[in-house]
């Protein structure tokens, strides 16, 4: 006996219910976004009005006008552009180097290494803020930009995610192929692998990207001149519990927030390409 099936008017409420559900979580999400643009529109004494301000105003000029006055914004803006493209890009190619070598090539201690690696993810990060600070402060990389791309240049996750993609996405009779025709091993890695590790690479290097842009912890352990602040570590510094200019403070983190918005809008097709790609075989 076939099942019975569900009114069309049933399933028309139910559809419409989990679009009203997703609305609302939506816009929940975004509530923090738009009040930041908002109130960076707004002076202090406005922001903290009651009912607070819920359309733009006329004081980004003068916010921004303060928030240039208490710190160095485009020398911290600059800084934090520098630290996070060399971050993805020192991240990419050792990661990439890294998962090709777990997934091509066999080796002595290959499976406990990379379970090793994919291991110490389950590391809660604030375990190394300790021996990170004492390795940095013995290579006398405190107070220097380097201190925040070079440590984490090959992450576990990175290695994971390509490793993967490569597993899943990448046969090894192209590579076999491609020996047999005389290319070296770097020549394959080059020339065969890396140009087919484009949805992957771009997933990382924009999860890189936006966690180096967004890295408060890292800068406020190694960086103690206030002229060598990224941008979270100056827009922290204008938070005083006597005199927070908070129109200021919120002018500084709608222009911080601006090239993350322009990226996710860009490139989120690939972000999610690029983390499910790899998810076909293990």
């Amino acid at each position: 006996m076939a099942p019975l099936e569900r009114p069309s008017s049933l399933k028309f409420m139910s559809s419409w219910a989990a679009y009203a559900l997703v609305g609302v979580g939506m816009l929940i999400m975004l509530a923090p976004f738009y009040f930041m643009f908002v109130f960076a529109t707004h002076p202090r004494t406005e922001i903290f009005s009651v009912p607070p301000p819920t359309w733009f105003g006329q004081a980004f000029e003068l916010n921004f006008g303060i928030l240039n006055e208490r710190v160095a914004f485009w020398k911290s803006l600059s800084w934090s552009l520098y630290v996070a493209l060399m971050a993805t890009a020192l991240t990419l190619l050792f990661c990439s180097m890294g998962a090709y070598a777990f997934a091509i090539y066999e080796f002595r201690f290959k499976k406990p290494l990379f379970t090793l690696v994919v291991a110490s993810m389950l590391l809660p990060s604030f375990l190394g803020m300790i021996p990170s600070f004492m390795i940095m402060d013995a290579l006398g990389w405190i107070d220097q930009p380097r201190a925040l791309y070079i440590p984490g240049a090959a992450s576990a996750f990175g290695i994971f995610l390509v490793r993967q993609f490569i597993v899943s996405s990448i046969p090894r009779e192209l590579i076999e192929a491609a020996r047999m025709d005389g290319c070296g091993e770097f020549g394959i890695y080059l020339r065969v692998v890396l140009p087919l590790l484009q949805p992957a690479l771009g997933t990382l290097g924009l999860i890189t990207f936006i966690g180096s842009w967004n890295n408060f912890i890292g800068p406020l352990i190694v960086m103690r001149s206030p002229e060598m602040y990224t941008l979270p570590l100056a827009l922290r510094s204008l938070q005083n519990p006597a005199d927070t200019e908070w129109g200021a403070l919120m002018a500084g983190s709608a222009i911080a927030t601006l090239p993350l918005l322009v990226l996710f809008v860009f490139f989120s097709r690939r972000l999610i390409e690029g983390l499910t790609a790899g998810a076909v075989r293990g």
